[in-house]
């Protein structure tokens, strides 16, 4: 155990001293902790060990959201959301149903023997977007702050969304239903999604006025600067998800909660959880790359690539292109924000749940997830600076 905890600080070190360089280049970071867990996993030199559980892995993917989607809400621009708000509500409204809608056309091509809600299973683990993928884009300066927002926004509130129509999918493919699926739909949403922002609002409402109190004391020592942000997004994550709502909205709701209430110490506030953020990213990429990456590798045909390279280059681009028709904004940018969707540690964490649900095909429908996540890693992390730059440009000439 000692000897893959030190190989994994090491290997943080090594990456810590060259993180501002690699900013620059086209090589992210998550390529580089793949890459990482990948060359020390069992199946090259096998000194990191796989025996991580379901469980593990999901709750360091579901933590590790929690924090990057509360640091990302509470920098939220809320005047530059409030003028482009109509971005998110479409993408997040017509967007994901269609991503879901055409992700199980694709998937009935290139799969008929799966059934049909299987098929929506597939779409529907790879409808939720990444927001600690997203980030390259999301904080680069050259994107017009209204695509930053709207990539924010939307990629902070569709895994929380995706939720209902997983667990409705999952339930019609077990066969433990019953009733109308258009009636369990309905109250999965409003159960999800109310929870999460019941939960979101009043958590960290009462949690940051008491942080404003406790700071303006001077009770808050320098060495727990960085608790109160994390803890916040911990316990509007777990306490949504104990109270059968979505974690995921809990912690996006409480972040932008948070970042309203504090203004402009807002981006202060979150730096510090930010970096515990990246160090769990760390962590779940490298898992990622040694643990899941090799126990999934011996289900793996070349469908399973066909259909990631139809669902990173045809579904989302065409669902969001179609959602965004008439909303004023160009072509190009209209392909920019439906490429820039990367799939990741949510849709992880998506296909741990339907493997231990018991439905049939739950381990094909995990390795076209896991082929997804891997090359979408590489090539959103290969085209995030070069495309952020050429979408300023047009910016600048327009």
């Amino acid at each position: 155990m000692y000897t893959q905890i030190a190989l994994l600080a090491l290997f943080a070190f090594a990456f810590s001293l060259v993180s501002g360089r690699l900013e620059r280049t086209l090589i992210s970071s998550p390529m580089v902790y793949i890459t990482f867990g990948f060359l020390v996993g069992p199946m090259m030199l096998g000194w990191l060990a796989t025996d991580v559980t379901d469980r593990e892995i999901r709750a360091l993917c579901d933590f590790t959201l929690a924090l990057v989607l509360f640091s990302d809400a509470a920098r939220t621009d809320f005047a530059v959301l409030g003028a482009s708000a109509r971005l998110p509500v479409r993408m997040l409204g017509l967007g994901l149903p269609l991503a879901i809608v055409i992700g199980t056309g694709a998937g009935i091509v290139l799969f008929p023997e799966f059934s049909l809600i299987e098929l929506a299973l597939a779409a529907t683990m790879l409808a939720a977007t990444d927001a600690a993928l997203g980030k390259a884009v999301i904080q680069h300066p050259d994107v017009p702050a209204r695509l930053r927002e709207a990539l924010n926004f939307e990629s902070g509130l569709n895994d929380g969304l995706a939720v209902p129509f997983l667990l409705l999918f999952i339930v019609l493919a077990s066969g433990t239903g019953s009733g109308d699926p258009a009636t369990l739909i309905a109250e999965l949403i409003l159960e999800e999604v109310g929870i999460g922002v019941i939960v979101g609002c009043s958590v960290t409402a009462v949690g940051t006025a008491l942080t404003q109190r406790a700071r303006a004391a001077g009770w808050i020592s320098g060495t727990w600067r960085a608790a109160p942000v994390i803890m916040l997004a911990i316990s509007c994550f777990t306490l949504a998800q104990n109270l059968g709502g979505s974690g995921y909205i809990a912690a996006f709701v409480g972040g932008l909660v948070f970042g309203r209430l504090t203004r402009h110490e807002a981006q202060e506030l979150v730096h510090d959880s930010e970096q515990v953020g990246e160090i769990l990213a760390l962590i779940a990429w490298v898992v990622f790359g040694a643990a899941v990456i090799a126990v999934a590798a011996p289900a793996f045909d070349l469908r399973h690539l066909a259909y990631a390279v139809v669902a990173l280059f045809i579904v989302r681009p065409l669902a969001i292109f179609i959602a965004l028709g008439g909303s004023g904004e160009t072509r190009r940018e209209k392909l920019f924000l439906g490429w820039f969707g990367p799939r990741g540690l949510a849709s992880i964490a998506f296909a741990v749940i339907v493997l231990n649900s018991d439905i049939e095909r739950g381990r094909e429908l995990g390795m076209i997830v896991v082929t997804t996540v891997f090359l979408s890693a590489f090539l959103h992390g290969l085209t995030a600076n070069p495309l952020a730059r050429r979408i300023g440009l047009d910016h600048l000439n327009t």
